[in-house]
């Protein structure tokens, strides 16, 4: 159904063209469609849809979705009905997102940016949101330049930083699993970001790296990785993997036995790897940003709910990125009664989500200095099966953003405003 509603928001584009193509003989009809356009109010999202983070792309699109149907039903954006279109970034180019990014901007006007899944695709991104005044709405790229030495006022970031997911794991698997670590990281700013971070915070409480090594994206044998990393007798080998890679280097780690002889953890866990391993290999000690199973947290059965009815699973972290980066547009417009990015983005700095829309034990907020929302992380086990279908996560532990993240001057951050 995921794959089906992407599809339906690309060729949603083809069919209005098409309406115009024919009605271009009926002298009223071009007129009449171009003002019904403008009077939606348009979100953009540039995002995977194909390779190595199809799986989260489309995840964090059905959320969007469902952000945008409850909105519509609610009245829209400042009285108007909103649009979702829709661009495929593809997981790894940078050059495709830009230009993906510009079309979304400056041919079909878009009045917010979401997107990427992809770190440095958000950077790049980033730029050129910046530059053409738009407001930008990063769901799940997790570099911590984003909101931190490449920050923008007019972008904010719904996911995490990779400070953050270091600081909440690195505690607990230095005390269950020991010391000595060695790192299997993606080659490009989200993975080289996180290792940092696990290092920095691994460091303070006595950890050491005996080892590391920077895999391409999109690898497919992890082999002579895995062989490298047992031959350094490590107390934890840390997969920063994420996407199909995470899928791959588990399901081989596993098939080398490594799981009876070397913890194997990390930083990041989705859904989306734990639903594509095999039971087996759903093992590790690892954090979630947000996890579909929270007793006692209002609104979370109603959206789980909403979400199965829509794909026939439960809701991931990135459904609930999608989700909430939506309605963050939505509610800052309507918070500052305008359209102007500039007037959001002081719309957005400090607010607290509604409880509907945060689905966490405290309400997340988008704080001022940096743009990064502090929400709930959460600390546990994958399991190979729990009380229930997709109960793969077990959590162990709550983490509070506000603790993770750290005072917003150590982020790098230098919020500067246009006059």
């Amino acid at each position: 159904m995921t794959t089906q509603r992407a599809t339906k928001q690309i060729s949603r584009r083809s069919v209005i063209k098409a309406a115009a193509a024919a009605g271009a003989l009926q002298l009223a009809a071009p007129f009449v469609m171009k003002a019904r356009a403008d009077e939606m109010v348009k979100i953009g999202l540039d995002n995977p849809l194909t390779g190595t983070y199809a799986p989260t792309g489309k995840n964090e699109l059905t959320g969007c979705q469902h952000a945008i149907d409850q909105i519509n039903a609610k009245g829209g954006i400042l009285g108007r009905q909103v649009q979702l279109l829709v661009e495929d970034s593809t997981s790894g180019d940078a050059g495709t997102a830009v230009q993906k990014a510009r079309k979304l901007i400056e041919r079909d006007q878009v009045n917010f940016l979401l997107g990427n899944v992809n770190s440095a695709l958000a950077l790049a991104m980033a730029q050129v949101s910046n530059e053409k005044g738009v407001l930008h709405i990063v769901p799940g790229g997790h570099t911590d330049a984003i909101t931190g030495s490449a920050c923008h006022w007019n972008v904010f970031r719904v996911c995490n930083n990779t400070t953050m997911e270091a600081n909440a794991v690195a505690g607990p698997l230095i005390k269950n699993a020991g010391k000595k670590w060695y790192y299997i990281t993606p080659d490009y700013a989200f993975g080289h970001a996180l290792q940092a971070g696990l290092e920095k915070a691994s460091a303070k409480l006595g950890g050491t790296k005996v080892g590391a090594d920077l895999t391409p994206l999109g690898t497919t044998d992890f082999s002579s990785y895995l062989i490298k990393a047992q031959s350094a007798n490590p107390d934890v080998i840390v997969f920063l993997t994420q996407g199909d890679d995470m899928v791959n280097a588990l399901k081989q780690a596993v098939q080398f036995g490594l799981d009876k002889r070397i913890h194997l953890a990390g930083s990041q866990q989705e859904m989306e790897a734990l639903q594509g391993l095999p039971p087996e290999a759903r093992i590790g000690s690892w954090v979630f940003e947000w996890y579909w199973k929270q007793p006692g947290v209002a609104h979370v059965p109603e959206f789980v709910a909403a979400i199965k009815k829509i794909t026939g699973r439960v809701p991931t972290a990135r459904t609930w990125f999608g989700f909430v980066s939506t309605w963050s547009c939505a509610l800052a417009a309507n918070q500052a009664k305008s359209l102007d990015a500039r007037k959001m983005a002081k719309a957005l700095e400090g607010m607290k989500l509604p409880p509907e829309v945060g689905l966490m034990p405290e309400q997340p907020f988008y704080r001022a200095g940096d743009h990064q929302l502090i929400g709930t992380l959460y600390d546990g086990n994958a399991q190979a099966k729990g009380s229930e279908p997709d109960d793969l996560f077990k959590v162990t532990s709550i983490v509070r953003g506000i603790e993770a993240a750290g005072p917003v001057e150590d982020s790098g951050c230098k919020m500067t405003w246009p006059a």
